[in-house]
């Protein structure tokens, strides 16, 4: 079995056929694989997934119930007593979910909703000659076919967005690559569309990157990406270390394959898509005309005339005439040691699944296609690939596993439920994945790397792909004080790394009070006027976020009050003090805050009033506290629950969803109890509709999209609905008696 699924992790496997991209033009509207052979594989965090051929695999390795849930099948699991009480509602979606709880002790879920990056991978097997397996190549064309938009035939940025052309010629592209045909009604319908956006020749700057890349645009399209900015020295106000992290480990393979001229020899297929992807023949087109060009359906960020005045510098100044080979290749040669040192400081998983195809790309370039290099990224894609009952899809990064994992042993120690034995094996499983996730070395020579300390921090996903977060090591801290404080439960995670997750969060505060994600800001806001993505705001740099800040706050005042008074006593006061005026300076006029990884002014205002709580203002002793309630309860709908749209993130101004939301619901009611809100009538209220929807097992079904980032593209976070109603619901017994409401 063990050899079996080592073969599958490298995308090809002896006993099934494998499609070649190119020559599947067959009819594949009715195409699926058997959701019966499906299962995924979690390795200390890692999750892939594995589809197995002979009926010997199958009994060996039999389907799990969270497999059968995420493929969505019927999980097998009993009915429960219908929930008259907050706490039974409670112990329902715990029973639930409990079930979902994989080996290691962490949870898994789909991390999806982005449609920008399905093309990128496939785009790199295509370009690579990366065989992929028949059963990959019939689930992508499922997902993408599944979530074409229903009536003009596009794809979006997102799930839930508007059709763009970046998501329409994107999709398009790998919907061709992998077998479709383009007579296929579904992409005759896609390719209208794209005409009417007026052609691939509109989308924005990663569009065209990947479209040149496959041979299906010419360079000139692509304004410049020189990795010379890689050898400015680090004093220079632009000078990519600056950058925020995802921003810079894209740019920087995009760097060096633009630089290389990378260009992958046109194939029949490539020759067709040519002629497809265009509203003119292809050798009409004035390419270098189009650098510019950009649907509005897809300029969510204009590029500032700033960056273009630069871009026509480097197009007709640097490149003809001051770009001189030695200066190519010294800036080449660097671009690579530090693409190397990316792989090497995440064991290939890379920090996502832009940069990673990229890097594969990268080392398929310097290093040969039969390189060890080009064998880890081959291996390493599957970790971000995710199969539900709509297909397969990319996740924004390798998994969700610490930070759902840390939430959920919080939201049961919140119910109260921690110390019922029933709950004590699931719990300690998931202290056991926490214990095992935490990081427990610097990068080698992070300062080469422009690395931020991560020596005690937990990931977002695992330990593998080794990048400091701040609220998910303030998370994950909480969740392991809390739960070895308890009787009965082992100390795994000792007083030396504990506080080695103090110091390094010590490190992280800006300037200004506030906690950023991955590092403290290291540039100005005014960099935003290189932004290039064009479809992303607030990219370039770090930013102060309410809910790290918060979840700092949190972590700390927990440690010094109940762990350790004196460790380090004097920081930790001051950077609370700092942090919570920080967060009282960026709430709103109306009593709202701006949430950035969430949806929306409802999340944000969760943590936010939770921060608060943490030092003592409240309800009855702060008028902020009490504008924050005012925001919330103005806004509270009919059936006493609470909804907001994705448009909330993208327009800056709170925009109610046509539907309440449990999700959202739930973290106003966290918000409200936080705030020691005195009235109980609209917090029942919300309670009554969050238990009103709850299904027979236990589980809620899944509503809208509930994250975001970079405030245009929203990405899913399915077991918040079951994360936030066990809080919720512990949290109103707790204050108010467990009332019989149903």
């Amino acid at each position: 079995m063990a050899r079996l699924r080592e073969k599958q992790l490298n995308g090809v496997i002896p006993s099934e056929k494998s499609s070649t991209l190119q020559t599947d033009t067959r009819d594949l509207e009715d195409r699926r694989t058997d959701p019966a052979r499906w299962r995924l594989l979690d390795d200390r965090g890692r999750q892939t997934w594995h589809y197995l051929q002979s009926e010997q695999e199958l009994e060996s390795w039999p389907q799990s119930s969270a497999d059968r849930y995420f493929l969505g099948l019927p999980t097998g699991l009993p009915p429960l007593p219908k929930p008259e009480m907050p706490l039974d509602s409670a112990r329902n979606a715990a029973a639930y979910f409990s079930e979902l709880q994989l080996p290691p002790g962490n949870w898994a879920c789909e991390y999806g909703g982005p449609l920008f990056l399905l093309p990128g991978l496939v785009i790199t097997w295509y370009v690579t000659e990366t065989p992929i397996p028949e059963h990959i190549s019939i689930e992508i064309r499922r997902y993408l076919f599944a979530r074409q938009h229903p009536v003009d035939g596009g794809w979006g940025l997102h799930i839930e967005g508007e059709s763009s052309v970046f998501g329409t010629a994107m999709n398009y592209v790998v919907l061709r690559l992998l077998g479709a045909s383009q007579e296929d009604n579904r992409l005759v319908k896609a390719r209208g569309m794209l005409h009417k956006l007026g052609g691939a020749v509109n989308g924005p700057h990663w569009a065209k990157f990947w479209l040149t890349v496959l041979g299906c645009m010419e360079s000139e399209a692509v304004n410049p990406v020189p990795p010379e900015l890689w050898l400015l020295p680090d004093w220079v106000p632009i000078a990519p270390w600056r950058w925020w992290i995802h921003m810079r480990q894209v740019y920087l393979p995009m760097s060096y394959i633009v630089s290389k001229g990378f260009r992958h020899p046109l194939t029949p297929l490539t020759r067709q898509l040519r002629d497809e992807i265009y509203t003119q023949p292809y050798s009409s087109i004035n390419f270098a005309s189009h650098r510019n060009s950009i649907s509005s359906a897809d300029n969510y960020h204009p590029k500032s005339m700033f960056l273009n005045t630069v871009n026509q510098l480097l197009v007709n100044v640097w490149n003809p005439y001051l770009r001189t080979r030695y200066i190519r290749r010294r800036a080449e040669d660097w671009a690579w040691e530090l693409i190397k040192r990316e792989d090497e400081n995440t064991d290939f998983a890379n920090l996502g699944p832009v940069n990673g195809p990229m890097n594969l790309l990268a080392c398929y370039i310097h290093d040969g296609p039969d390189s060890i290099s080009v064998q880890r990224h081959r291996e390493r894609m599957h970790d971000f690939l995710w199969v539900k009952d709509e297909g397969m899809l990319m996740n924004g990064t390798n998994g969700v596993q610490t930070w759902d994992t840390a939430f959920l042993i919080q939201a049961v120690l919140e119910a109260g439920l921690a110390e019922d034995p029933r709950w004590r094996p699931m719990l300690v499983k998931a202290l056991e994945f926490l214990d095992d996730q935490q990081i427990r070395e610097d990068c080698r020579e992070q300062d080469v790397c422009y690395r931020q300390r991560r020596k005690g921090a937990w990931a977002f996903s695992t330990r593998e792909q080794g990048y400091t977060v701040s609220d998910c090591t303030s998370e994950a801290l909480k969740s392991v004080i809390l739960l070895q404080r308890l009787p009965g439960f082992p100390k795994l995670v000792s007083e030396e790394r504990i506080k080695d997750g103090i110091d390094t969060l010590l490190t992280m505060q800006n300037a200004s009070g506030g906690f950023a994600s991955y590092e403290p800001i290291r540039g100005s806001k005014y960099m935003e006027y290189l932004n290039a993505a064009e479809v992303f705001g607030r990219i370039m740099i770090e930013y102060d976020y309410p809910e790290c800040t918060t979840a700092v706050v949190t972590a700390l005042s927990l440690f010094s009050r109940v762990y350790d008074t004196s460790y380090r006593k004097a920081e930790i006061e001051q950077t609370i003090s700092k942090a919570v005026s920080w967060i009282l300076k960026d709430q709103r006029k109306d009593g709202s805050w701006y949430g950035s990884w969430g949806i929306c002014f409802t999340y944000a205002g969760m943590f936010a009033l939770e921060s608060l709580a943490s030092v003592g203002r409240k309800y009855s002793n702060d008028d902020r506290v009490i504008l924050a309630c005012k925001f919330f309860l103005d806004r509270q709908m009919a059936d006493g629950g609470w909804g907001e749209s994705y448009k909330s993130c993208t327009d800056g101004v709170y925009t109610q969803h046509e539907k309440s939301q449990v999700v959202q619901t739930c973290w106003v009611i966290i918000a409200l109890l936080e705030a020691q809100y005195p009235e109980r009538e609209p917090i029942e209220r919300a309670v009554r509709m969050v238990m009103g929807r709850q299904q027979e097992d236990g589980s809620w079904e899944q509503e809208a999209i509930e994250g975001v980032f970079n405030k245009s593209c929203m990405i899913s976070y399915p077991n918040y609905k079951f994360i936030f109603p066990i809080k919720a619901l512990g949290m109103f017994a707790k204050r108010f008696g467990n009332p019989r409401l149903q």
